[in-house]
């Protein structure tokens, strides 16, 4: 009986971080678009949106409600099974990866961590691996879409995504050698010794890896200036041209969701994710335990939130590459780079020890 409560007490807690998590994260994904449009219209001089609500934090609600109640056009010749598929898997994959971040420091309760939907061995693995999935998304929508710009985007966003995999994956294997972990809450914990001097970036000298990763982010998420799939001469969205209603908006989600998840990644990787700067010169104890819960969660999201910040600072500021620019960028210059990375982390390591 005494196992059987506790497998309870397990179940209960994993329920109720999914709900949490997926919540938050809906509602990030929101106000991150919102965040974008505010911050691009300060750099473009104008106010973007502020007559929804109180300075326009309505205005997601608002999208939300008209993406809802659109009609759903579908062309007549699609392939209509994979049509719909493509952006749930799309959304999915985006939606997935966030479940194997700690986003907090390690708080159990009967031995359920409380800031972590799941606690796997192989965290790293799982976000490359489901992320990876989600070009299938992308493919599956310009290739059942029976339109040939849409192909044409498709294809065009599936290259980018899959060549710039290599150099991404490529970009962290300085911080798993320096870990010797792929558990993203043992990388945090190898970070969080003396602060900011114990982040990967700094004291890890992986500043060469974290500039290779950010690029390459870029690329994966199919933001500007690498974004191509959309292409001024055809005057399409690219893959998803033909979709409307709450399938485009599933994609436009998955995006955002993207976004978030490489800032999550970034934050842990090379940032020291939910660990002060200040290191341990706080006491352990230091405004009790509620608030010895809450700064960690705090740091985090103020390190995501800077890097949600750069990526749309980017956007409105660099003009978009060509394409044989994008995949020369990548293939020639990203990767080789990426190798000397891991070569000179290598020996650094091997003479520190």
């Amino acid at each position: 009986m005494s196992y059987l409560s506790q497998f309870q007490v397990f179940l209960l807690l994993s329920i109720i971080k999914i709900a949490v998590v997926l919540v938050i994260t809906l509602t990030a994904v929101a106000y991150t678009v919102l965040l974008e449009r505010k911050v691009i219209g300060r750099i473009q001089n104008r106010w973007g949106p502020s007559r929804t609500g109180p300075f326009g934090l309505l205005q997601p609600l608002a999208d939300g409600i008209k993406l809802f109640l659109k009609e759903d056009l579908m062309p007549l010749a699609v392939e209509r099974p994979l049509f719909i598929l493509a952006p749930m898997i799309a959304l999915t994959c985006a939606l997935v990866s966030i479940a194997v971040v700690p986003f907090g420091a390690l708080t159990t309760y009967k031995g359920v961590d409380l800031f972590e939907v799941a606690n796997v061995n192989i965290g790293l693995l799982v976000i490359l691996g489901v992320t990876s999935i989600g070009v299938y998304g992308i493919a599956l929508s310009g290739w059942s879409s029976n339109n040939k710009y849409s192909l044409l985007g498709s294809l065009r966003a599936s290259a980018q995504v899959i060549s710039y995999e290599l150099a991404l994956g490529l970009s962290l294997v300085g911080v798993v050698l320096r870990a010797q972990s792929l558990n993203l809450r043992t990388i945090v914990n190898s970070q969080s010794a003396h602060g900011a001097l114990s982040w990967n970036i700094l004291g890890g000298c992986q500043i060469v890896g974290f500039f290779i990763y950010l690029m390459a982010a870029y690329a994966e998420t199919n933001r500007a200036p690498f974004d191509l799939p959309e292409a001024e001469t055809e005057l399409v969205a690219g893959y998803h041209t033909e979709y409307s209603s709450m399938k485009f908006a599933m994609f436009f989600m998955a995006e955002y969701a993207n976004m978030i998840t490489v800032s999550c990644v970034a934050t842990l990787l090379f940032f020291g994710g939910a660990s002060s700067p200040l290191g341990h010169l706080l006491p352990a104890n230091f405004g009790g335990a509620i608030l010895t819960a809450i700064f960690p969660i705090l740091w985090f999201i103020a390190k995501i939130l800077a890097f949600l910040f750069l990526y749309i600072w980017v956007r409105a500021t660099l003009p978009r590459f060509r394409y044989d620019q994008l995949m020369g960028f990548g293939w020639k210059f990203l990767l080789p780079l990426a190798m000397l990375n891991i070569i000179a982390t290598s020996f650094v390591l091997a003479y520190r020890s």
